[in-house]
Parts: structure tokens; sequence; C-alpha cells
């Protein structure tokens, strides 16, 4: 799937030193969830045992049209055909590409996908508060704010809320 400055593609097992260089960035991890680190050994048996792309979960790898370079990961999870609803989750771990349209053109291909290929109804995901490019990023692209989870992000000895977003099929702003 092709976006105007991206397309998606599955990630292959040569992809692991990038996905743990930018797991062991703290700039780019600041706002997710990074979980235990994993020496690149790890990384690169984990890469290499994912499971097949399918309905419940979608993983692809985001590459940059004009050079070819892989700059992040994003998924669609917890797909169910009856509800027709799945989570959106987004890395760009390459900061070089950071504030140029890649996170938005890689929101809108993805959404694409969901909706057209997936057949989806709504699209959700949460974002904590403070990350307000991402915020700016979700809106801009139709998500809406549904509700607000109080304190259930730790970082830095603080507590952060985080937003609930949605986005429905029909909703999905293209173009600037």
């Amino acid at each position: 799937m092709r976006g105007e400055l991206i397309r998606l593609r599955t990630l292959e097992p040569g992809d692991a030193e990038a996905m743990w260089r930018w797991a062991n960035d703290p700039e780019v991890v600041r706002w997710m969830d990074e979980g235990y680190t994993r020496s690149l050994d790890q990384a690169r048996r984990r890469l290499a045992e994912l499971p097949q792309n399918a309905y419940g979960n979608v993983l692809f790898g985001v590459e940059v049209l004009r050079d070819g370079a892989l700059i992040g990961a994003v998924r669609l999870r917890d797909a169910e055909p009856e509800l027709g609803i799945a989570e959106l989750d987004i890395y760009l771990g390459e900061k070089d590409y950071w504030g140029r349209g890649f996170g938005t053109d890689t929101m809108r291909t993805i959404c694409r996908y969901g909706f057209d290929r997936m057949r989806l109804h709504k699209i959700t995901l949460t974002v904590v508060t403070e990350n307000e490019a991402a915020h700016h990023i979700y809106k801009k692209v139709g998500f809406v704010d549904e509700g607000r989870l109080r304190q259930v992000f730790r970082r830095d000895g603080r507590w952060y809320d985080m937003y609930t977003m949605g986005l429905l099929e029909g909703e999905l702003l293209l173009g600037e």
C-alpha cells in the first residue's frame, strides 16, 4: 500500500537492527510503552518469529518512497470481523524524518488500508496528552478525542493522562 511519501511493506529479519536502535533511543520511545529492553539478538529472533499478517493483527514497515529508507512501523491490532474495530499503533524511529509529513502520510495510508482492505468501521488509538505532535497529526487526519484516561502512563517518576481517539469509516481527512 502506497501513500504520497511512503509505502507499507512487510517487515523482514534484516529490519531488526533499525528497530532495536529505535527502541533504545530515549527520544524515540519517550511517549511509548517500550516494555523491557532486549538485546539485538533477541530483537532479531522476535522479528523472525513474527506471525504472518492476518485480519486480527497486521504489522508493516514504513518505507520512504524516494530513497527506500525504513523509518518506522505501523500496526492495526485486535481487529475482529464481528466488530469491525481495530487499534492503531505507529512508531516512526528515524528522527531525520520527523516533522516532514511522513507521520501524517503513514496515518492516512494505514487508515485507508484498514477501511478499504480490512473493511473496518472504526480505528481507535491512545496517545499521551503531553505528546502534542502526535495528537496534532491524529486530529489532522480526522481522529476525534473520545475520552481521557487519567494517570495511566508513567514516565520519569510522573503519571500522565492519555486521550482515547477514534476515526469512523468515511471520516478520514485526505490532503493538507
